[in-house]
Formats: C-alpha cells, structure tokens, sequence
C-alpha cells in the first residue's frame, strides 16, 4: 500500500476506480444494458443488477430477484441445519428460537422496505413452511400407521407464533410510522410523501411499497386512513402494527 500511494496518481486512480458499475434504472430492459461510460481514464460498466448494502439492487427495480436471493440464503442455512432441527435431544421451543434468532435475520434482512405481490408472499410462506414441518417432524396418519407430513392447516395450530409475512408486515408498518414522524427536511420523509410528475405509461401499475401499507391498513379495518396523521399517536400505531402481524392468512 505504501508503494500505491507513493507511485503516479493516474495507477491510483486506475487502482481504485478500475471496477465500477452503473446502473439505469427504467421500464426499457433495453436501458443501460450494452452502454459504458469513460472519463478522465475511468470506464464504467453498465450493469442490468448488482449488490447493495446486501441487496440486490436490478435496472427494473423488481423484488423478485431480492427474494429469490433471500430463499436461496434460507435454504443454504436450512440445509446446514437440518441436523439440529430434527434431532431429537432439543425440545420443540429450542427448534423454534434457532429459527428466529439465526434462520429468519437471513431471509428477512432489510424486509421493511420490500414491496411484495401475493405471489413472493406465497414463495415466502412455503419456504417457512417446510422448515417447520423439520421442526415438528411427520404425523402418524391414524388409519394407515404410516408417517406424513403434516399439512398446512396442522402447523398452523402447532405454530402459534406469526408466520413470516406476518412479520414483514409487521415491519413495514413499524418502519412507516418511524419515517412518517420524522422531520419534513429528512430526505426519507420527502421520499415517502413526495408525488411524482408526470404520466403514468399505459398498462397495469406496479405495486408500489405505499400500496402495500394501504392494503395492510384496510385488512385491519383503516381504510382511507391518512398514514401521516395517525403515526403521530405511538400507542394507536403500536396497536396496528401488532394487529397487521397477525391478520395474514394463506
């Protein structure tokens, strides 16, 4: 290193500035896709997708790829942890804190800022599904004596604890409410209230984060509330966030 800094400015600039990426973000897949970028002797890749702060950040801002990443992660550690799961010299409770504590950080990092479709959601709870039937083992079916795995609707009652969508929505809304009583000049709050211009493009529109928070406040039966007034209450907010945990059902 201190050969780097003592030699030509240019081998430096070269030395740290020899990968970098660029990425536009627009409907056209097209967009950004072949085109690099050089100046002052720097090129700069244009990328389709890259890593964030341990997201996957793509050129057409789906979710999809982030939570194929996040159930690839899961399914790495619940592969690597099959063995404790199943075993049979730790208790039910044990199984269950080792989900929670090192199972669900890995799949629901940076989960409050995810704007799922009920088809992720779905992807989601299968996921967690299967690692609970390792958890609560096979049933002995009552007519044939043959072990199975339990159905959905069983590890429902055996797991009394919000499943995993549950707690994304939980986050959501406590994440809303942290930036909708934040100050008007904090970059995050403009980004939450601000209204772009312009026309939409035809065809259906996504499904925003915001709409997401809409959804998640009629379910509990606060339609056409304004998110801004009533996060201000922290005891009222508190309560809807804990009502929103537990109001999915697949």
């Amino acid at each position: 290193m201190q050969e780097r800094r003592g030699g030509d400015e240019s081998s430096l600039k070269n030395f740290v500035f020899g990968c970098c990426w660029y990425m536009v973000m627009c409907r056209d897949q097209n967009a950004g896709r072949s085109h690099n970028i050089k100046t002052d002797n720097i090129s700069f890749e244009g990328v389709e997708a890259f890593r964030y702060l341990g997201t996957t950040l793509t050129n057409l801002n789906c979710i999809q790829e982030e939570i194929k990443t996040r159930l690839g992660s899961g399914n790495v550690c619940d592969h690597s942890g099959q063995n404790i799961l199943s075993s049979s010299l730790l208790s039910i409770n044990v199984k269950i804190n080792i989900r929670r504590t090192i199972f669900l950080p890995v799949v629901l990092y940076e989960c409050e800022t995810c704007s799922l479709t009920l088809r992720e959601e779905r992807r989601l709870w299968v996921f967690e599904n299967r690692v609970l039937r390792r958890i609560f083992w096979p049933k002995r079916d009552e007519v044939t004596g043959e072990r199975r795995k339990l159905h959905n609707e069983e590890l429902n009652d055996l797991y009394s604890s919000p499943n995993i969508v549950g707690v994304i929505k939980s986050r959501r809304m406590r994440w809303a409410g942290y930036v909708a009583r934040m100050e008007e000049s904090r970059g995050v709050f403009r980004v939450l209230v601000v209204k772009p211009e312009g026309k939409r493009l035809l065809g259906r529109p996504r499904h925003r984060w915001g709409d997401n928070i809409k959804v998640d406040l009629q379910e509990v039966g606060c339609k056409g509330m304004d998110l801004i007034d009533e996060s201000q209450d922290r005891d009222r907010w508190r309560a809807l966030v804990n009502a929103v945990m537990n109001i999915w059902v697949p």
